[in-house]
């Protein structure tokens, strides 16, 4: 079986996947953080692995300890000038992060023949653009929900650090609290609702942990779909011949 390993600024998340199966259906399934990252060596010892796929942006040090734990040598995902049915027009295709273009490959499997936009909203938001020929344009990167709230928390003197679970404000906010959460939302879906209008997307896909806050104040038709990112590497692995066929 194919282990798919993405592993983010925050969290690393991972996913089994047997021959065959659809996307997104996988045998076994996790996620942890940075700090809890050597529990994945038990998690991953009774696994019947027989190859595994790496996407990192998290930097090399937590790569090395990945590759440390696997009983395998991985197959490095990264971004190419054309994989899966999607070409990269970044201008140095290599520049594109490997997450943005696997979650753009994952896209483009999920809304084929659409243009589609795809958010992944994790520590930093990103939103990019897949013409419904497969062709990937560009996008935007912004601080995510929670970097923003606590980038004013920590660099103003009098503003609070709201609560990741605060209830959505209802119109305008008439606490500092609710106002900061309100403009975050308002930066955040404001940026998905630009890109939709500018591609004239036919599809939204939103990821990402902070996705289902950042959906409840979107005003436009979207999908959420659960980890776009080992998607669009469960799709790659096809064209890597990484033994996985979709039916």
């Amino acid at each position: 079986m194919l282990l798919l390993i993405d592993a983010g600024n925050t969290r690393i998340k991972w996913a089994l996947v047997a021959s065959a199966a659809a996307p997104g259906e996988w045998q076994a399934s996790g996620a942890v953080t940075h700090a809890q990252l050597d529990s994945l060596a038990a998690a991953w010892s009774a696994l019947p692995l027989t190859q595994a796929l790496l996407s990192n942006v998290a930097g090399e040090t937590i790569a090395a300890r990945l590759r440390a734990m696997l009983p395998l040598v991985p197959h490095e995902f990264r971004s190419l000038p054309e994989l899966a049915g999607v070409r990269n027009g970044y201008r140095d295709p290599g520049q594109l992060g490997c997450d943005r273009f696997a979650a753009a490959i994952g896209a483009h499997a999920l809304a084929p023949g659409q243009a589609v936009i795809v958010a992944n909203c994790g520590t930093a938001t990103t939103i990019d653009a897949v013409t419904a020929g497969g062709d990937f344009l560009g996008g935007m990167i912004l601080p995510g929900l929670g970097l923003m709230a606590s980038s004013l928390a920590k660099n103003t003197a009098l503003l609070p650090q709201i609560a990741g679970d605060a209830p959505l404000p209802a119109g305008f906010a008439d606490n500092t609290g609710d106002a900061i959460l309100s403009g975050c939302l308002a930066a955040q879906t404001g940026a998905i609702d630009r890109a939709v209008r500018m591609h004239g997307a036919g599809a939204c896909l939103l990821s990402g942990g902070a996705a289902p806050r950042i959906a409840q104040a979107l005003a436009l038709p979207f999908q959420l779909v659960d980890n776009i990112v080992m998607i669009g590497l469960q799709t790659a692995a096809r064209t890597l011949d990484l033994g996985v066929t979709h039916a």
